[in-house]
């Protein structure tokens, strides 16, 4: 099992910018790929950024390319968003998860996954 905790969502005007994190605990954190995914209301759940198990690799949504960047520390047990240049269309609840599949875009790869931070970015 693998424990995921979010944090650092919050309200921010469009341009600006935030930092999630998300903690893990249980089994070794360092083993896992792990991926952002984002959740309006209404809308289906869907991929923002992965990264894998060193760090060394990234793949972002073309949405989010430019302005998030995905980072880790294994010896934090954490793995952190970036968002820059926010816009309103980016508010959603996001969610933190531990790949446990093949295809990195699809949630249904993924594992455990944490409670989920809004975001809300105002106009």
């Amino acid at each position: 099992q693998v424990q995921l905790v979010e944090s650092g969502g919050g309200l921010v005007q469009a341009g600006g910018s935030l930092r999630l994190s998300c903690a893990a605990s249980g089994r070794t954190f360092s083993n896992y790929a792990m991926g952002w995914f984002r959740q309006a209301p209404g809308k289906e759940r869907e991929f923002v950024a992965h990264i894998s198990w060193s760090g060394g690799s990234t793949y972002y949504a073309n949405s989010v390319k430019g302005r998030f960047t995905i980072s880790r520390d294994n010896a934090k047990n954490t793995v952190y968003l970036q968002m820059n240049s926010l816009k309103p269309e980016d508010t959603a609840v996001y969610y933190c998860a531990a790949l446990k599949g093949v295809v990195v875009t699809s949630a249904s790869s993924y594992g455990y996954w944490g409670q989920g931070t809004q975001v809300t970015v105002s106009s």
